[in-house]
């Protein structure tokens, strides 16, 4: 029994947590997320990423105008001038090589599209778990969001838009999602953490492809099940898709990836993301 019990103590720390925010009324589903980072076991559940033999070789560091400083995003663009985009949005460790190759695998397989992976650290990648979690509390949620801002301005007010992002990423993919209005083709989380107020929802004029893990500990099956409860109340669409497998199982950097369940689910969103922006 003893070896349950840091387990256990994460859960009730979470429900403590959830039900702290929700009452304070002020703290979005980003903000809950980011605080899980205080709790040692959701840490110790991100393993750091292993180094990839193959290195992104498609796109180059960009930057663009936002509220604040200048913004800076991996682009990849086609050669013809296209008004269709794919935003691409980090794991907790930041813009890195892993993701910047995400950026390029889709780029491959869509046509016609322009790939803009965004920096939401400002330049910081981290090197460990701890600088992970420190990054994604500190960085603030209202620089995200004029990174955010910058990026839908950037692609351009006739543009087509499709948001994906993994874990911290997935959750930041909807807020994408919900800031992109009219311009959103689509969007794809990754076991984010969703909005946990329906009234949040209310702005989303695209459907969500939200993906999860039966076993992850952190955002849960009963966490998805709330998601997909509270979309159906608001007249949203989603499309759910659980796979058995653990957080982290698409990141074929981390020591939880999944081939058979990440080979299944890229797959699912490569074809939701070409079927939205009409890319075959």
């Amino acid at each position: 029994m003893v070896k349950f019990i840091p387990a256990v103590i994460a859960t009730v720390m979470i429900m403590i947590l959830s039900y702290d925010l929700s009452a304070q009324g002020c703290c979005t589903a980003n903000a809950q997320f980011a605080a899980l980072g205080n709790i040692s076991d959701f840490r110790f559940a991100h393993e750091m990423p292993r180094k990839q033999d193959a290195v992104p070789e498609l796109g180059r560091m960009i930057t663009f105008k936002t509220a604040g400083k200048e913004g800076t995003a991996y682009a990849i663009r086609p050669q013809r001038m296209t008004n269709k985009w794919l935003i691409v949005i980090h794991e907790w460790w930041g813009l890195n090589d892993n993701i910047k190759l995400e950026a390029d695998r889709y780029y491959r397989g869509l046509v016609g599209v322009n790939v803009l992976a965004l920096d939401l650290y400002d330049g910081q990648v981290a090197t460990n778990r701890d600088n992970a979690s420190r990054l994604m509390q500190e960085t603030k949620a209202e620089r995200i969001r004029e990174i955010i801002d910058g990026a839908l301005k950037f692609a351009g007010s006739d543009a087509e838009i499709v948001s994906i992002g993994w874990c911290f990423g997935g959750g930041w993919s909807l807020q994408t999602a919900l800031m992109g209005g009219d311009n959103m083709a689509g969007c794809v989380m990754y076991y984010g953490m969703p909005e946990r107020r329906c009234e949040r929802l209310r702005p989303l004029q695209a459907d969500v492809l939200a993906i999860f893990a039966e076993k992850d500990q952190w955002i849960t099956p009963s966490v998805a099940g709330i998601f997909k409860n509270d979309m159906e109340s608001e007249g949203k669409s989603l499309i759910m898709k659980m796979y058995d497998a653990d957080h982290a199982f698409a990141n074929p950097s981390s020591p939880r990836y999944n081939e058979s369940a990440a080979t299944e689910a890229n797959r699912a969103a490569l074809a939701y993301i070409k079927e939205r922006l009409n890319s075959n």
